[in-house]
Formats: structure tokens, C-alpha cells, sequence
């Protein structure tokens, strides 16, 4: 890894409005090269091998031109964490103007996943509902939900395994997105996903940047939706880079979510459910943490960095 863009080094702290999957504040390392801000922010738990295609993706971000755009503004759909307060899930609604489609997330308690789910589609009737179960549930689980949730967009990572997604595949109508189940596989490649995902769950990040999710793309020719990992604006942006450079985009996509932080280090407004590319430059201005966290981002950096 070059030198200069560690020392262009700088880490923040940003906080969520809500708690969002255990996260009020999501801590991310920015750096700068030839072509701009970049971002490296793997959750705090991942080991170092599971970073490495983060820092790639960063490393890509920061030296290398940006692709081809078949779009520079992108439709997205809103994110809906897993709260239960109505009022609440009001307010979290109204963050995301204009959208056309919510992902909520579900799988810890059906009934309050369900009064989630109604309670959105009554403030947004016309949006489409897509849930996102983080592999949570059994097969039977699965198949029991979607008896009672109404008509869905499509059902995000419903089990864990490949085997299990196979066998509710056979047995439901609704499409079934693959997320984890791709970004976690020590080979994307080697998957054969034939008959258990209908819809590819693409984050830059994790997948370890442009060119190797468009080889993704390339290699298992199913619909894609770009993803967010709660990023800054600056790992936003090149997802949003990755959704205008896919040519067939058939979905809103889940790059919104900088809406549910209460600070970020730049703005990318959703202007009638849209997001526009825009490679902004970061204020760091009351974000910087402390230097013993900044060490630690450092250090995990450099040791990631050996892994690539």
C-alpha cells in the first residue's frame, strides 16, 4: 500500500440516529489518492482477513479512474432498522422523500416485524416492501412469514446456507436476494447459486471494489441491487459510482442509509427518491476521533494491507 495515502490518513466517528443493528456510532477511515477520498470501514469486529477486500475497494476508490456511467443519478429506497416505536418509524420514513420502495429489516420477533412492516405500508402505500432477514430464520420460518407479510418486492438472505435458500426457493413465489451469503463466501466465484437466489445483493466494500463486483456480475448473469454497508457520504458515493456503472438496473437501490446517521462528513440529498454521483469532499470538523482510535485504524490498515 502507498505510503501517501496512509498519510492522508483521517478517521471519524459518526452517529446514527437510531440504533442500527447494535450501531450508534459508526467509526470509518478515509484516505486520499490520485483520483480522491476513498474509504476503508470495515464493522470493529470483522478480523483482518474478512477487511482485506474492504481495503481493496478503498485502494481501487482512491488510484484508479472511474468507470464508464450508463447514469450519474441513482433511484434509492429507504432503510428501516429494526424498531418497533411508531412514531418513530414515522420519523425514520420521512427521512427518505420520494422513494418508491422501503427495506425493513425483520427476523427477531414476527409479530412486531409484521406491525413494522404494515405500519410502513401505511404511511407509503404506493412504495414496494422488501425485508431483509440477515439469514436469520429456518426454512419453515421462512415459509411461515411470508404467509402472513403480504405481497413483497423480494425477501434478502431469508436463511443462512446456500442448501436452505435452494429448498425455500422450491417452495415460495417471492424472489429471494442473496447477501451474505455472497460477501461472506471465501470464493464468490466458486458459488453455484443456481436455483437459490434470484437477485445478486452487491456492496462495494465487502466485494472488494468496481471492477471485481462487475466480474461478479459478469460471472453469475443474475439482476443485481447495489448496497450499502452503512457507509460515509465518501463510501456512498462509489457505490453509487458502482450502481451508475451497471447497465441493466432493474431496482432501487440501498444507498440511502447515510440518512439514518445524525453526522456525516459530506451531504448526498435524496432528491425525489434519487441520488446523484457527486465525489464529494469531505468536512471533517468535529468528526475526528480520539488518537488511540485513530492508531488503531492505522494499524489495522497496515496489517490488512499485508494480507492483499
Amino acid at each position: 500500500m502507498d505510503q501517501s495515502l496512509l498519510n492522508s490518513l483521517r478517521v471519524v466517528a459518526l452517529p446514527t440516529k437510531t440504533n442500527f443493528r447494535g450501531i450508534k456510532l459508526r467509526e470509518v477511515a478515509l484516505f486520499k489518492g490520485e483520483y480522491g477520498w476513498a474509504e476503508f470501514s470495515p464493522f470493529l469486529e470483522y478480523k483482518d482477513a474478512e477487511c482485506a477486500p474492504w481495503l481493496a475497494c478503498a485502494i481501487e476508490a482512491a488510484t484508479q479512474p472511474r468507470p464508464k456511467l450508463f447514469r450519474s443519478t441513482i433511484n434509492v429506497n429507504g432503510t428501516i432498522p429494526a424498531i418497533n416505536d411508531e412514531k418513530e418509524i414515522s420519523q425514520i420514513v420521512d427521512l427518505f422523500p420520494g422513494v418508491k420502495s422501503f427495506k425493513i429489516k425483520v427476523g427477531d420477533d414476527t409479530d412486531l416485524d409484521l406491525a413494522r412492516i404494515n405500519r410502513v405500508r401505511s404511511l407509503r402505500p404506493d412504495s414496494a416492501i422488501r425485508v431483509d432477514v440477515n439469514g436469520a430464520w429456518t426454512v419453515e420460518q421462512a415459509v411461515s412469514f411470508l404467509k402472513l407479510a403480504g405481497e413483497l418486492e423480494y425477501i434478502e438472505q431469508p436463511c443462512a446456507s446456500i442448501e436452505e435458500l435452494r429448498e425455500l426457493k422450491k417452495r415460495i413465489d417471492t424472489k429471494i436476494a442473496g447477501d451474505e451469503v455472497l460477501r461472506k463466501a471465501t470464493d464468490p466465484f466458486a458459488l453455484d447459486l443456481s436455483g437459490a437466489v434470484d437477485i445478486l445483493m452487491l456492496k462495494v466494500q465487502p466485494l472488494g471494489g468496481i471492477k471485481r463486483t462487475h466480474d461478479l456480475i459478469d460471472h453469475h448473469q443474475l439482476p443485481v441491487v447495489v448496497s450499502s454497508a452503512l457507509e460515509s457520504a465518501i463510501g456512498i458515493d462509489y457505490g453509487l459510482v458502482l450502481a451508475g456503472s451497471i447497465e441493466n438496473l432493474g431496482y432501487g437501490c440501498g444507498l440511502a442509509t447515510g440518512s439514518l446517521l445524525a453526522k456525516d462528513v459530506a451531504d448526498i440529498p435524496i432528491i425525489k427518491g434519487q441520488m446523484k454521483i457527486s465525489s464529494p469532499t469531505p468536512n471533517f470538523d468535529g468528526l475526528d476521533v480520539s488518537m488511540e482510535r485513530f492508531e488503531w485504524w492505522k494499524n489495522r490498515i497496515m496489517r490488512t494491507a499485508e494480507l492483499l
